[in-house]
């Protein structure tokens, strides 16, 4: 028996070689695989299936696609001269991007990686005489179909590949869709109820199935004016949303922060997600990836900080301020957790190091935190840390505060390293010493939080029930009751649902979907004017047309690029 993990589809390979991506795979054959039981070669084979997870979840790959190309983050040339990269982020943003963009490219190659490990794991396991083969043997073919939607949603196009040695078949549109329906379908039975978050569980399929239904009407004419919801896809993300909710095997956190702690893998309310424990090496990308350079988080690495990336736009802060006036957004608990009072202090203070925490959510104005000074942090005659206003020391700008302002564009001032209300969603690994690697929250994919609101919309668009729909929505809000949670809604609508999804799912990577579905990725905001409906997906990369180039026809650059 041979076991190859990880061996690339013939196409894949030749879609890969002109990239920088490191294709070496690992081969066992009889004698490396000497001494392994079943069960054990079974975990060997299907552990490559989820290893490129947390690749396509950076925040410079999956993240950039679904949240900088909307209305939600914006990413400048920071002060000048920091993540400018040709002006990739920017044209993401304002919907300009092309078929070179590297980004894409690499989103692209792990995705397929991924697709390439499943596919590999579905010919191996079924050799395998030991129980776990069964199961893992769905999940492979599950997680085929999971890589399949991500390609499906982004580039408009599905691989159906079952043989190693055959080319793929390429599907676009309501073939593609059926096709992914169809798998999951197929897997849901044999699959394990209580494997999850980290794992495909039969709650992540009925989930992907929900979404697949939810967004059918796009999937099946990318382009329309105006998309046709069919009752009886509705009636199925209510029947998928049902089963979830039913199961009793998910909870709403009651603190909403806590679903995006470092040990949620346990959370209750997660479904599907990126396993992320510092045991597996996960990245702290999405902690660090939009706070200041001059923040750091840990007092036990003066070295972790963050880089001063996107921002929310001023059209997304606006959403909250406009739903909650007069009052101030911080009267709902998902827009911010303050951790320690002393950050509002104007005054210099002392903190123990078991006791410092930084702000999450949306953070706004000055910031406070630890003060660095040479590589080291200050401290107090007490021996504890001071803590104290802050200035964007690491900038060389010690006079400029890490003051955030709400406005953030384009021009020089809307750029500088202050711009921008920043996102603090998860919480900073304590084991990150750098502040980019060893992340252990785990990143999430799907939560009970969105299956209510999936089955809200589905309500709304089949029937117009707004009453059911409102029900909802209330439930999500109602159930954050570690402090006191946002006052309940007395009306629902399809604007109001799009606003509350915004607001409960902001940077978890549904934006862009969610954005297209309702109607709105066409539509204006900072910094954006383009109206054209191809950027609804985006382009194949271009190293990988040109890799198929061998095969005229066969893979067809997406209309607009």
């Amino acid at each position: 028996m041979k076991l190859k993990i990880g061996v690339l589809l013939t196409l894949f390979s030749i879609v890969f070689v002109p990239s920088c991506t490191d294709l070496n795979e690992v081969i066992l054959d009889e004698t490396s695989a000497t001494g392994l039981s079943d069960k054990q070669a079974a975990d060997g084979i299907i552990a490559p299936v989820y290893a490129r997870l947390p690749d396509i979840f950076l925040h410079t790959n999956y993240f950039t696609a679904q949240e900088i190309s909307t209305d939600e983050a914006i990413l400048p040339y920071r002060g000048g001269t920091d993540w400018g990269d040709n002006g990739i982020y920017i044209a993401m943003h304002q919907h300009t991007h092309t078929s070179t963009d590297p980004n894409l490219r690499s989103t692209w190659n792990f995705i397929l990686q991924g697709l390439s490990r499943a596919i590999t794991a579905t010919n191996a396991l079924p050799s395998l005489n030991d129980a776990s083969a069964k199961t893992y043997l769905a999940e492979a073919r599950g997680m085929r179909a999971y890589y399949n939607m991500l390609t499906f949603d982004m580039f408009g196009v599905v691989f159906v590949k079952d043989d190693l040695g055959a080319t793929s078949e390429i599907l676009r549109n309501s073939p593609a869709l059926d096709y992914l329906i169809a798998e999951l379908l197929a897997v849901e039975p044999n699959l394990d109820t209580t494997v999850g978050p980290g794992r495909l569980t039969k709650g992540a399929v009925w989930g992907l199935l929900a979404r697949l239904y939810l967004n059918a009407a796009v999937y099946r004419d990318r382009y329309a004016a105006t998309f046709t919801f069919k009752p009886e896809d509705m009636d199925k993300v209510v029947e998928y949303c049902d089963k979830i909710i039913n199961s009793g095997q998910y909870q709403l956190s009651k603190d909403y922060f806590s679903i995006f702690n470092g040990d949620n893998h346990d959370n209750k309310e997660l479904i599907f997600a990126v396993d992320q424990r510092a045991d597996l090496n996960g990245h702290n990308r999405m902690a660090y990836f939009s706070i200041s350079g001059d923040q750091f988080p840990l007092p036990a690495y003066p070295n972790a900080n963050g880089t001063d990336g996107p921002a929310i736009t001023p059209d997304y802060y606006r959403s909250w301020v406009n739903a909650y006036a007069p009052k101030d957004p911080t009267v709902d608990p998902r827009f911010y957790k303050q951790n320690l009072s002393i950050y509002s202090n104007p005054g210099d203070s002392c903190v123990a190091e078991a006791s410092f925490n930084i702000n999450r959510g949306i953070l706004r104005g000055q910031q406070y935190g630890l003060i660095r000074r040479n590589g080291v942090f200050v401290k107090c005659a007490n021996g504890q840390f001071k803590v104290g206003k802050l200035f964007h020391d690491t900038r060389s700008k010690p006079t400029l505060a890490v003051d955030f302002t709400e406005q953030i564009d384009y021009t020089v001032p809307g750029s500088n390293y202050n711009t921008g209300y920043r996102v603090e969603k998860y919480e900073f690994s304590k084991k990150s010493v750098s502040g980019r690697n060893f992340g252990e929250a785990d990143i999430v994919i799907l939560r009970l939080a969105d299956v209510f609101l999936m089955r809200a919309e589905a309500k709304l668009r089949k029937s117009n029930d707004a009453a059911a729909a409102l029900a909802d929505v209330n439930t999500v809000r109602a159930a954050r009751t570690a402090t006191t949670p946002p006052p309940a809604l007395t009306s629902m609508s399809l604007d109001l649902l799009f606003r509350e999804r915004g607001f409960e799912l902001y940077w978890e990577m549904v934006r862009r979907t969610d954005m297209i579905r309702f109607g709105k990725y066409e539509g204006p905001w900072t910094e954006k004017t383009n109206t054209d409906k191809t950027k609804r997906i985006f382009p194949i990369p271009q190293t990988a047309v040109d890799g198929a180039s061998n095969l005229p026809g066969y893979l067809k650059q997406n209309d607009g690029y």
